[in-house]
């Protein structure tokens, strides 16, 4: 399978794989509750660890993280250039934003984005680890994390691009990025308010 047909099929396939509604699953499996109705509203790893976890938002998060990383390569099973296999990435993003499996109701993206970056740019990768977790580390607060973690990423795709020419992992870094401020609108706001929350490794108690 090649070109716009393989690119098409990928883009479809990353999206389906994206909706597949980890936190929901695991929260409705362990704690009898979908973790979308408390708390922040999200599906993903940080409503997790508050609502039901640490072992259930590690799992979570690594398989929100599998699940970007299996559509860039699915793409690449089905022929996808490297332009498809950013697209692949990005879908799985928007599913795990807007998940056809679950209401259109989902998470922040941020997982499944650096799932799919893993296999899309080596150099967006390292860069976004490093940005994500030092900000992550000054402040404790995790959508400053995310949100640093994303820039670092299309910094770190800006490099790439500069020293091999491919404009593949930018576009996908910028657009994966656009995303995620996307969805941390409301933690954007909270910011500039003073009043995001510091994460925390203790599940809330539910009466």
């Amino acid at each position: 399978m090649r070109g716009r047909f393989a690119d098409v099929a990928a883009t479809a396939g990353g999206y389906l794989i994206g909706s597949i509604p980890v936190g929901v699953l695991l929260g409705r499996a362990l704690r009898g509750l979908d973790v979308r109705e408390h708390g922040s509203g999200s599906m993903g790893t940080t409503n997790v660890l508050r609502l039901v976890g640490p072992a259930a938002a590690a799992t979570t998060f690594a398989l929100d993280v599998g699940k970007g990383s299996a559509a860039v390569l699915l793409a690449r099973r089905l022929g996808a250039d490297r332009g498809g296999q950013g697209a692949a990435g990005l879908a799985a993003v928007v599913g795990h934003s807007w998940p056809a499996l679950a209401r259109f109701r989902g998470g922040k993206g941020v997982a499944t984005a650096f799932g799919a970056l893993l296999f899309v740019s080596a150099d967006a990768s390292a860069f976004a680890v490093a940005g994500g977790l030092s900000a992550l580390a000054l402040t404790r607060i995790m959508s400053v994390g995310s949100l640093s973690a994303a820039a670092s990423a299309v910094l770190g795709a800006g490099v790439e691009e500069a020293r091999t020419g491919d404009r593949a992992p930018l576009a996908f870094a910028g657009l994966a990025a656009g995303l995620i401020a996307l969805r941390h609108a409301g933690n954007i706001r909270r910011l500039l308010r003073g009043a995001e929350p510091q994460v925390t490794l203790r599940r809330k108690n539910r009466s």
